[in-house]
């Protein structure tokens, strides 16, 4: 289909029923909102702890899943070399600043966080507003005696708390875990509102692959919290929160766990912010290089040239603009081939641009990014994410693809019986994966092994890495081995953080 082009100004338009709610990750401060920030690739909403719970309270209004994370430095620095981890923070509907040093690297990267939205200050005051409003809670994770009595103290706290559950799950690695007795246990329960304590990455990974099944409207990853609201760790003074200095009271209770833990964390954490601002530096607009233009393309598409700067600067200053192009239900193409600079600010709104366009069936593109964004997206370890075209026929051909995110499964061209997986695997599509690879097997039964092709698979998650076990004990039982070949590295990240790469057969890496 041509892409015909109608100009027009979002600040001036009158926008109707092709908009949505507000896109733009921030919160609402005097009738603006703050743009987000990306810190190591991470998009951090930029909110206050009071505007944090009013994000949270209204996602528990529409009923529907979403995942809160409250990130702090340890986060980053595991999804630095965790390609899983790292994906989930990207894709959280929500991501929280849990360390003040975040707010100190967001000031130096040019966009200051207002302050830390730390989960031992958010948790406490979300089950307030439970009690009040008479919304259900399930705590599950931590020791059974420490959940046990985080419950109770928190019943006598708050009588009219409704505590819909808690459980403490065997310890077992992830992949290991009985999910069908939690699960189970937490539909039954039916929460509002689901504190998940196993640690990081453990709890976001258990949330990313099953919050959507659960059905819970947040589900937040809340670590040690529960350890507080139990009574058996304490807080640090006001003082020491305030000044950025409870990492030393939480290291004098807990020595022996933490101390390699922020050693390894500070060595790496403040290298790697120096690396970001230094290539991917805070930057202000020239106001008259930066005109910034838009048009629709057809009934379904967007099309916005970005001037010479996409940075926290030129954002405010094209605030009107930009907030109504935001608001588009439509695919966009973002023309970014004049862009001369892109900081921090410009990539994380680019990232949750993506995310809640995606949520509502339409697609971002990028359309002739310049060698500046092409290195800013690759320094933040983005520049696999979005879909990049060169040309408009490309962009169209790149979202017809995308849109459903195409079949993960298909029989190889010219190689009789040969099964490939492509795209993505993960707690999204793998049960039809598995549908279709379960009846491949079945279909071959013993005819030696059965090769399955991962050459165009760019990333599972840890459901797609509990399939391919599956996959292969389904193999065994027809006495016969399955073997995947040609693992791109990314999908080699996340089965050797997973332990599965043992129990499969050797993995040919391309």
């Amino acid at each position: 289909m041509a892409l015909a082009e109608i100009s027009f100004h979002p600040q001036l338009s009158a926008l109707g029923s092709s908009r949505t709610g507000g896109l733009a990750s921030a919160e609402s401060t005097g009738g603006q909102e703050a743009w987000p920030v990306a810190i190591l690739g991470v998009p951090f909403a930029n909110v206050t702890l009071s505007g944090a719970i009013a994000r949270i309270d209204a996602m528990m209004d529409t009923r529907t899943p979403h995942y809160v994370v409250t990130a702090n430095v340890d986060f980053l620095i595991q999804a630095r070399r965790d390609v899983e981890l790292r994906r989930i923070l990207i894709e959280a509907d929500l991501v929280l600043c849990d360390g003040t040093p975040l707010v100190w690297a967001s000031r130096w990267l040019g966009n200051a966080l207002p302050e830390r939205a730390a989960g031992s200050d958010l948790v406490p005051q979300l089950i307030e507003l439970a009690a009040r409003k008479g919304r259900r809670v399930f705590l599950l994770g931590g020791a059974a005696d420490v959940v046990d009595e985080a419950a109770a103290r928190l019943q006598a706290q708050h009588p009219s708390l409704i505590l819909a559950g808690h459980y403490s799950p065997p310890f077992r690695s992830l992949l290991d875990m009985d999910h069908e007795e939690i699960t189970r246990r937490i539909r039954q329960a039916k929460p509002d509102l689901l504190l998940v304590s196993f640690g990081c990455p453990k709890q976001e990974k258990w949330i990313a692959m099953h919050y959507r099944a659960l059905g819970v409207p947040v589900v937040i990853g809340v670590g040690g919290t529960i350890d507080f609201l139990a009574g058996r760790l304490k807080r640090a003074p006001m003082w020491m929160r305030v000044s950025g200095c409870e990492w030393l009271y939480r290291l004098r209770q807990e020595p022996r766990r933490l101390i390699r833990r922020y050693v390894d964390d500070f060595f790496r954490f403040f290298p790697a912010i120096a690396a970001q601002w230094w290539r991917v530096p805070p930057t202000a607009a020239a106001a008259e290089l930066n005109e910034h233009k838009a048009s629709f393309t057809t009934q379904h598409w967007l099309r916005i040239w970005v001037g010479h700067y996409f940075t926290a600067s030129s954002l405010d200053r094209a605030a009107a603009f930009w907030r109504d192009a935001l608001h588009y239900r439509r695919h966009c193409l973002l023309d970014l081939s004049s862009v001369r600079a892109i900081d921090s600010t410009g990539a994380a709104l680019l990232v949750q641009w993506r995310k809640q366009l995606r949520a509502v069936g339409r697609e971002l593109v990028l359309l002739y990014p310049s060698p500046a964004v092409r290195r800013a997206l690759r320094e933040l370890k983005l520049d696999d994410l979005f879909l990049v075209a060169e040309s408009l026929a490309q962009a169209q051909q790149q979202v017809a693809e995308a849109m459903g995110y195409g079949p993960p499964t298909v029989f190889n061209e010219g190689t009789a019986g040969s099964l490939a997986w492509q795209g993505e695997i993960t707690a999204a599509n793998a049960e039809g994966a598995w549908l279709v690879t379960a009846l491949h097997l079945i279909t071959r039964g013993k005819t030696g092994p059965i090769p399955i092709d991962l050459s165009r698979l760019r990333f599972v998650d840890s459901t797609g890495a509990g399939l391919m076990v599956r996959v292969a004990q389904l193999a065994r039982q027809f006495d016969t081995d399955v073997r995947f070949t040609g693992a791109q590295p990314d999908v080699c990240n996340v089965l050797r953080l997973t332990q599965t790469d043992r129990l499969l057969a050797p993995l040919a890496v391309a």
